[in-house]
Order: C-alpha cells, then sequence, then structure tokens
C-alpha cells in the first residue's frame, strides 16, 4: 500500500502544497484546485514557457453535444503564480485586465471543426475543465497579498455563476519529473472523462462504463440521505460539500463512528504503512497506536470523515499522515468494523454497510477498472483514477457518453 501522499507529486502531496498559496474565491466556494501545487524552481518562468510540451489530446465522446459546444480551459499555477495556457500551448499569468465588460474572462480553447483536438501542454500543475453548451465563468481577482488570482468554478455551491454550467475537470502536475495525473470526483461528478497517458506504459483510468452516468445519479437518487446531492441532469454533488450546502445530515456517520471506537475500546486496529505497522485502541476518548510512532486520533464528525479532514487529517509526516489517510479510507468504505487490519484490499468488502458513502460507492461502480477519487483518500490500496509517467510522451483526455 502506497498513500499518495508519500508517492512523488501524488495527489495528497498537492493538496499540502496548494497550502501556501492564495486562491480567490467566494466565501461561499473557498475552495481551491486540488492539484494545483507548486511546480519546481527549475522550470521555466510563466513568461518563458513556449509551446513544445506534451501532445495533449482532446476527444468529444458525448455524442450529445458538438465540438463547437465543447469548451477547454487549462489553468493552473507555476512558481506560485496563477496562470492558463493559451491555444497555442504557452504560458501566461493571470491578470486582472482579463476580465471582460461582463466581468469574467474567456480563457476557453475551442475544438477542432471535427474528430480530435491536439494541442501542447507546457510544463504546470492545475486543472483541465471542460463545459459543455456554456462557456465557463472565471473571473481574475487581487488577493490579499495584491497578487492577480482567479475564481474558480464551484459548481456545488448554488450561488456560483457556474452552477447552471455543465462542467468537470481532470487534474494534473506535468513536469521535468514526469506527468501525474487523475481524474477527481471529490467534489462532483457530471462529466465522464477518462485520461489516457503513454510513455514508458500506456496507461488509462476513469473510462465509465456504458450508461455509468445515469447510474451514479440513480444510485444516488435511491438513498434517502444522499438524493438531495442530486442536481437535475447537471451533477451530482459529493457529500461533504452537500454537508457544508444543508442538503446532506450533519450526523450522517456518527452511528458508524461511535461503533468503531466502541469496537477498538476492546480490541488492537493494525494499520500497516511504509513506515511499519500501528497498533491502536481507544484510549479515554482518543484512538491512540504504538508503533514506529505513536499518533493518536480524536473521535472524527461526519464532514472530517467526508472531507478527510479535521480529526483526520493527513499531515505530510509520514507517521501520522498515512495512518490517517487509511483511517479515513476505512471510513468512507465501511471497512474498519468489519475489518481489525488495514487497509482492506479486497473491493468486494468496501462500502457494504447501510451507513456508507454511497456516493463514492456509486462512481467507483460506474467505472470500468473500479477507480475512482471519490473522497480524497481514495488512493489508499490504490483505488483511485490516478496514473503517473516519469517519461510521458503524450495525454489524451477524452469526454464520456452521456
Amino acid at each position: 500500500m502506497t498513500p499518495r501522499h508519500q508517492r512523488p507529486l501524488a495527489r495528497r502531496k498537492l493538496l499540502v502544497a496548494l497550502g501556501g498559496m492564495v486562491v480567490a474565491a467566494p466565501v461561499a466556494a473557498a475552495v481551491a484546485p486540488h492539484a494545483l501545487a507548486e511546480v519546481g524552481a527549475d522550470d521555466a518562468a510563466p513568461e518563458a514557457q513556449a509551446a513544445g510540451g506534451l501532445p495533449l489530446t482532446i476527444v468529444n465522446g458525448t455524442g450529445t453535444f458538438g465540438n463547437a459546444d465543447v469548451h477547454v480551459y487549462i489553468v493552473g499555477n507555476v512558481d506560485g503564480r496563477q496562470v492558463r495556457v493559451t491555444p497555442e500551448g504557452t504560458v501566461s499569468p493571470v491578470a486582472l485586465s482579463d476580465n471582460g465588460a461582463d466581468g469574467y474572462t474567456d480563457y476557453a480553447i475551442g475544438l477542432s471543426g471535427g474528430g480530435e483536438t491536439r494541442l501542447n501542454l507546457p510544463h504546470l500543475s492545475g486543472r483541465i475543465y471542460v463545459s459543455l453548451g456554456e462557456k465557463l465563468k472565471f473571473k481574475v481577482v487581487e488577493d490579499g497579498a495584491g497578487n492577480a488570482a482567479l475564481q474558480y468554478p464551484a459548481g456545488w455551491v448554488e450561488s456560483d455563476p457556474n452552477y447552471g454550467v455543465l462542467h468537470d475537470c481532470a487534474e494534473f502536475t506535468y513536469n521535468s519529473a514526469g506527468m501525474f495525473c487523475n481524474t477527481t470526483m471529490v467534489d462532483m461528478f457530471s462529466v465522464p472523462l477518462a485520461i489516457r497517458l503513454t510513455g514508458s506504459r500506456d496507461q488509462t483510468t476513469g473510462t465509465i462504463r456504458p450508461g455509468g452516468r445515469t447510474a451514479v445519479f440513480d444510485a444516488v437518487r435511491e438513498v434517502e440521505e444522499f438524493a438531495p446531492l442530486v442536481v437535475d441532469d447537471t451533477r451530482v454533488i459529493a457529500p461533504g460539500h452537500g454537508l457544508d450546502a444543508g442538503l446532506f445530515p450533519k450526523d450522517y456517520l456518527a452511528p458508524y463512528v461511535d461503533e468503531v471506537w466502541s469496537t477498538y475500546t476492546g480490541k488492537d486496529l493494525r494499520i500497516t504503512t511504509n513506515a511499519g505497522t500501528f497498533t491502536g485502541r481507544v484510549r479515554g476518548d482518543r484512538l491512540t497506536f504504538d508503533g514506529p510512532a505513536q499518533v493518536s486520533f480524536a473521535k472524527p464528525s461526519t464532514r472530517d470523515v467526508l472531507f478527510c479532514d479535521g480529526n483526520l487529517a493527513a499531515p505530510n509526516d509520514g507517521t501520522t499522515g498515512p495512518v490517517a489517510a487509511v483511517l479515513g479510507a476505512g471510513f468512507n468504505r465501511s471497512t474498519l468494523v468489519s475489518s481489525a487490519d488495514q487497509p482492506t484490499t479486497d473491493p468486494a468488502t468496501f462500502y457494504g454497510t447501510a451507513l456508507t458513502n454511497h456516493y463514492a460507492k456509486a462512481v467507483h461502480a460506474a467505472t470500468e477498472d473500479g477507480r475512482a477519487y471519490g473522497f480524497a483518500f481514495d488512493d489508499v490500496a490504490d483505488f483511485a483514477s490516478y496514473i503517473q509517467d516519469t517519461a510521458p510522451t503524450g495525454l489524451r483526455l477524452t469526454l464520456g457518453a452521456f
């Protein structure tokens, strides 16, 4: 088991690296793109970055929208500066002057008139957004330090100007170390996306099964507590964001969390990480582990579990972080009571209880390889739709059928 924050530039490390960067967003949607980490100092400055990067192919397989109705945006950062990629494949820092008369930028890259669209992806870390029908409304604002910063879409926030726009994204870091990328459903699921990365290997992940999009919407609707997360035929909001919006019960997982605490008051819970095996029991009100180091956790809330944060926050320290990651996965997959040895690796044992993350269950069931990023620690035991290559030759993003 290799927790992602112990892999080079994997998704948890990208989240941690983002902590020092201010991303402007409405208060109600104060969420920064998960993958916007710093690109290393050995990379060129934004102004010097030119075409000739990694070949990027966009494939419109929606079967519903023509190429003229598909809009692509590549945004992220280089050395702490927020940037966007032009249609020519160059990096341009975002600027207040990019806002048009309506107050928003137009960073859209159009697809070719027919067939596949080929672009160049320079070194940066960020997201590839796609919107169908309408364009997305990005806005450049000034952050607290006086720098230009970009407000990103927050499709899970009803007041966001992009709430009514059909859109989704994939995340990546591309630099001298290679390409590290994923399709993400951590915030929401809307547009079926698959990525194919060629290089030292030929890898594909994220592909949605035929009818899979509809299956996700239907499966989430069938669970009473989760049904409000479905927004028409536009998207399904992740339960953590639903909780913050008042659409999901704040105490939904409390009975399961209590059961975990009760179970491990009387017996040991063993968690194996790259650092070794940690053995824990509930002592007082904390789940405390001994092993390579002593680490302990207060009882998490439903929100902590869904966001893998708060009492389950994972510092990049090689001890507390990996244990928190495994606990977060075990809570979301509801495997902690059934197995005292974690992480569990048999997906047939995941999501088997009534109180579980039915959203993550649905998106995993919809993918051909069983991998998805349904919550932040979904790469524990390698179940995330994440791929990497240290010698990449091309990236292919396919919009799947509806």
